[in-house]
């Protein structure tokens, strides 16, 4: 853990993560104005005391559109992240540690779903059933699950046969205290990685479908929208592109480095 955390990634990401999480945390006690008013008279205003990030084409306060886009985001690459981990590693650890034809299930599951481009499978769940919170969780959470599954295969592939399995199996343990207390910690470095990526592409395909209308609806906010409905004035009101995609980068380069630091910090080990 010491060297884990002395690296300059890590703690940088964690920093940059932390500090749109608490802006988050703080949205739900405070936000400036109600993020889907609309006020004609103050439309496409700069920044001011006011109005600290200006506001749209519609008079509505960016910073509060801000921040509840950051909720979406975050709840976005959370749902879709975890749901790959719990469930995608589940089946990857039992196809690696199985192995016969539950491994050859899995596999072939895997990799008919990797056949199909992750955006693309996101763009025809949305078109089938309907855009939408819910659809774009569902799109999100499948794309994520072969990542997490080839991860954990592999990892059960490599342990399965250790020293320490035998020892455990000479023991008496049962097969599911060897997976989960024996197998799955010696790989927890290799998942909090593909955690941390899964993040940052599920809220990168989440602001994508978004941006293309097949993702959060209105009057909701997301970066993807606010992009969207920006690229109107974006020769008269460039901050109306350049506030959301700021803070979109850096929530995505703050996960980005937090793999980077996982990556490293289990390299050095």
């Amino acid at each position: 853990m010491k060297k884990l955390f002395s690296d300059f990634k890590l703690i940088l990401g964690l920093s940059i993560v932390s500090f749109l999480f608490l802006l988050v945390l703080v949205s739900f006690f405070y936000m400036p104005y109600n993020p889907n008013q609309i006020s004609i008279t103050e439309k496409l205003s700069f920044f001011s005391v006011k109005h600290i990030f200006g506001t749209d084409s519609l008079g509505r306060d960016v910073f509060s559109r801000v921040l509840v886009s950051l909720r979406i985001s975050f709840f976005i690459g959370f749902a879709g992240a975890t749901f790959g981990l719990i469930f995608g590693s589940l089946a990857g650890a039992c196809g690696g540690y199985f192995g016969g034809i539950v491994d050859s299930i899995v596999t072939k599951i895997i990799d008919v779903q990797m056949a199909f481009p992750g955006i693309l499978l996101a763009l025809m769940l949305s078109c089938a059933l309907g855009p939408g919170m819910k659809t774009t969780v569902l799109a999100l959470s499948l794309m994520a699950l072969p990542r997490f599954a080839r991860i954990a295969r592999s990892g059960f592939l490599r342990f399965r046969h250790s020293s320490l399995v035998f020892a455990e199996k000479a023991r008496g343990a049962s097969v599911l205290r060897i997976m989960f207390f024996h197998i799955f910690p010696n790989i927890s470095t290799e998942l909090l990685v593909t955690y941390s990526l899964s993040f940052a592409t599920s809220i990168m395909s989440e602001s994508g479908l978004s941006y293309l209308g097949l993702g959060i609806q209105p009057p909701d906010a997301s970066f993807g929208k606010m992009l969207s409905d920006a690229q109107n004035s974006i020769f008269t009101s460039p901050w109306l592109i350049f506030v959301p995609a700021f803070v979109l980068a850096l929530l995505i380069i703050g996960f980005t480095l937090i793999s980077d630091g996982l990556t490293a910090g289990k390299e050095s080990e």
